[in-house]
């Protein structure tokens, strides 16, 4: 008896250094075929210009296509779902955003979840807000208007791209650190919130910098802080919100995760690649015309960062009661 124990133990070790072997050799070869870089929002935002940015670059490196399929809706969901559940072979790639950190709060009951599902790559940029308002009202500077907004309690209306997008969030975290009460309109979308904005529906939005940097350097829009906590490089002569309001910080980010199975092989060889990717000075100086600072860094870093922002936008989300659309 104990002689076959002995034989299935020995089995047993011979397989799992088989397919040690036959996994590490796999992570060499990789990639041999397209990969999909799965984006959890419509096309044509944003989000899919970094997205095609990135893949572009991350493709001509690892000599192998790299596409961007779009799977909106649910905050994210529909595509973290999608890149969770994909094989976890490095041949699905996730395009995480901030988004992903808020939908863990608003969908704590799904099925899959950001954190435990996904495989942190990279960070790849983060990028500040804009609070803006139209040129026609009274207000000038943050100061002013937190002054004017305490004195017309629920009457300024703050458009958002949708509930408990970061647009949302950003405007709840100002309103918790400020004591102001703004009325929350929710759009669907970041073009119809813009238009409405410099129509004069809607008196202040907390828009992502690439969305409106047109407008605001022609003056169609009237810029009063960025959301980060330094000045953005874009807009120099634009305060930041927390030098006027102490703690306040909301960054929009981008990153690359995968299916959590994935060997470790293929996470450090798209983390080297991806990270050389953005030291390329072209792609930083197209991502910097868009409002965005590269980052990049270990798979460690951005799984900390991810921890940071989770429990950060939940504090804020559950102050503001905010529930999903």
């Amino acid at each position: 008896m104990m002689v076959v124990s002995r034989i299935v133990l020995r089995l047993a070790a011979v397989a799992a250094v088989a397919v040690a072997i036959a996994q590490s050799s796999f992570a060499f070869d990789y990639p041999t075929k397209p990969i999909r870089l799965i984006v959890g929002v419509a096309a044509g935002g944003a989000n899919s210009t970094v997205a095609r940015l990135v893949a572009q670059a991350l493709s001509d490196r690892l000599g192998q296509p790299v596409i961007v399929e779009n799977r909106p809706g649910a905050g994210g969901n529909i595509g973290l779902e999608a890149a969770a559940n994909a094989t976890p072979d490095g041949y699905t790639l996730l395009f995480a955003t901030s988004a992903n950190v808020l939908a863990a709060s608003f969908y704590d009951k799904s099925s899959v979840n950001f954190a435990r599902d996904i495989a942190p790559v990279t960070s790849l940029v983060r990028g500040p807000l804009v609070m803006e308002v139209n040129p026609s009202f009274p207000v000038k500077t943050i100061p002013e208007f937190i002054a004017y907004a305490k004195a017309n309690p629920g009457k300024i209306n703050m458009a958002s791209a949708g509930i408990g997008n970061t647009t949302h969030v950003a405007g709840e975290l100002f309103m918790m650190l400020t004591g102001t009460r703004l009325t929350h309109v929710p759009y669907r979308g970041g073009a119809p919130a813009v238009a409405d904005l410099i129509g004069g529906q809607v008196q202040v939005y907390f828009d992502g910098i690439s969305g409106s940097l047109d407008f605001i350097r022609s003056g169609t829009l009237r810029a009063l802080g960025v959301t980060t906590a330094q000045r953005a490089d874009v807009l120099p002569n634009v305060p930041s919100i927390a030098e006027f309001v102490p703690g306040y910080e909301a960054n929009g980010w981008y990153g690359i995760g995968a299916p959590i199975k994935v060997p470790a092989e293929i996470i450090d060889r798209l983390n080297r690649e991806i990270n050389a990717a953005l030291g390329d000075a072209k792609l930083k100086t197209r991502l910097a015309d868009l409002g965005y600072v590269t980052f990049g860094g270990s798979p460690a870093a951005f799984r900390n960062m991810i921890a940071q922002e989770t429990e950060k936008w939940a504090r804020v989300i559950r102050f503001a009661g905010i529930k999903p659309d």
